[in-house]
This record gives structure tokens, sequence and C-alpha cells, in this order.
């Protein structure tokens, strides 16, 4: 795949659609492009992360339960797999099997870590995106909590209520 075609799949990215064209010229020209055959494992469930990967053809199935059942989700060309991997090695949360024939680009931490430091309004607009990220969730989090109140009618547990005697 030409670079112009990478960086046209990274564009469609989550978190690469906020980089400036130069930007995705380095993650497009220092990332690494691997290809599947339907059925490889990309990594499996608690393996350690070596990246992010953005599809760039075919379709990824992301199995969190590993017992079997249909995935829970799969990932088509330009969605990103592993977010958090792009800044750190953790560990894998699901297996990555190729539904078919496809094509991945692999965006180690190192090098996000210097697409960061050479563009550092990528780097405050990636900050901003995933600031936003955390505070919707953790909005939805109170939400669920406040109705689980309701539902219990505002009742604490037990575990936490003091003894009666």
């Amino acid at each position: 795949m030409a670079l112009d075609d990478d960086i046209a799949i990274l564009t469609q990215a989550p978190l690469f659609n906020l980089l400036e064209k130069d930007a995705l010229r380095l993650v497009a020209f220092a990332s690494e492009t691997r290809s599947y055959r339907e059925g490889d494992v990309l990594f499996k469930k608690g393996d350690r992360s070596d990246g992010g990967y953005v599809v760039t053809a075919g379709a990824i199935a992301l199995d969190a339960a590993d017992d079997g059942s249909p995935a829970a989700f799969v990932a088509g060309p330009g969605a990103l797999i592993g977010q958090a991997a792009l800044f750190a090695r953790i560990e894998r949360r699901a297996t990555a099997t190729a539904r078919e024939p496809s094509t991945i680009i692999r965006v180690t931490p190192s090098l996000m870590r210097r697409v960061l430091e050479e563009f550092p309004d990528a780097a405050a607009a990636i900050h901003d995106a995933m600031a936003e990220e955390l505070a919707r969730l953790t909005e939805g989090l109170e939400r669920v909590r406040q109705q689980l109140i309701a539902i219990d009618g505002e009742e604490a547990p037990a575990e936490s209520r003091p003894d009666d005697e």
C-alpha cells in the first residue's frame, strides 16, 4: 500500500484523525504494516501489547470471553485496536483474530511518543480528546450509580452500614 493510502486510512482512525498531515506522514512511514490470513491470531487475551493497530483492510474480531462465543466486536478499515497500547505496554484484554484476509498498521508506543514530542499541537489535541472521553465515561458511571441507588431505595449496602451492636 502506498504511503498516501496509509495516510488516508489513518485519518479515519480515532486519535490519528487529530494529527496534522506531517505527523500522519511520520506515522505512516515509521510504522509497520502486517498482513494476516483468515483465522490468523494477531494477539491473545493476556499477551503483553506491542502497540496499537489500525485496520487498513479486512475485518478483525475481538473476543474478550475466549469461550468460543461470537466475538463482541469486529473492527473494520479505519478502526483502532488497542488505544491504550499506543502509549504503554499493557496486557491485552481480548483475543484478536482475522475474520478474513486483513492488513493492519502497527504503531508502537515509542513511535507514538516520537510523534507527540515532534508535534506538540497534536499531543495537546490527543490529550484533550482523551480527557473528554474519560469525563464522558465518568459521567456515565455516575448515572449508573445513581440509578442503582434509586433501585436499591437509597439503602446503603450491608457491608457499609454500621453494626447494630
